[in-house]
C-alpha cells in the first residue's frame, strides 16, 4: 500500500508565510493544545497525584491513601490533600509528620474542614 503523496496540497496555506511568522505560527498552535491542558491540571486532580504530593511532603506511604480517602470524604480533594496536612500543622503548631499522622488515623478533620469554610 503507496501513500499517496498530498503535502503540496496540505502546504498550501503556510507558502507565503515567512521565517518569523512561522515560527509564530508554531507556538500559538503549541499554546492553543497546552492552554487547555493546564487548565485541566490547575483545576483537577486525582488520587493518585495527591498521594505524590503527600509523598514528597514527606508523608509516609502507607498514611498516604487514608488521608486521600478522608480528604475525598470531606469534600477537599479541590484544596489539596497536601494543603489539608500543611493547614493542621499549622493549626496545631506541629510538624507536617504529626498532622499526616492525625490525619490518617481520621483525627483532626474537623479542623480542618472549619479552617476552609472560615477561609482561613
Amino acid at each position: 500500500m503507496k501513500r499517496e503523496d498530498d503535502f503540496e496540497v496540505r502546504r498550501q496555506h503556510l507558502v507565503g508565510l515567512t521565517d518569523q511568522e512561522l515560527y509564530d505560527r508554531f507556538w500559538d498552535l503549541i499554546r492553543q493544545v497546552d492552554e487547555p491542558l493546564l487548565e485541566l491540571g490547575y483545576k483537577n486532580t486525582t488520587p493518585s497525584v495527591e498521594r505524590a504530593v503527600l509523598l514528597r511532603m514527606g508523608v509516609s506511604s502507607l498514611d498516604t491513601q487514608p488521608i486521600v480517602n478522608h480528604c475525598m470524604d470531606h469534600g477537599l480533594m479541590g484544596k489539596g490533600a497536601g494543603h489539608c496536612v500543611y493547614k493542621l500543622s499549622k493549626l496545631e503548631n506541629i510538624s507536617i509528620r504529626e498532622a499526616s499522622i492525625k490525619l490518617a488515623k481520621g483525627e483532626g478533620w474537623d479542623k480542618v474542614v472549619e479552617s476552609f469554610k472560615g477561609g482561613k
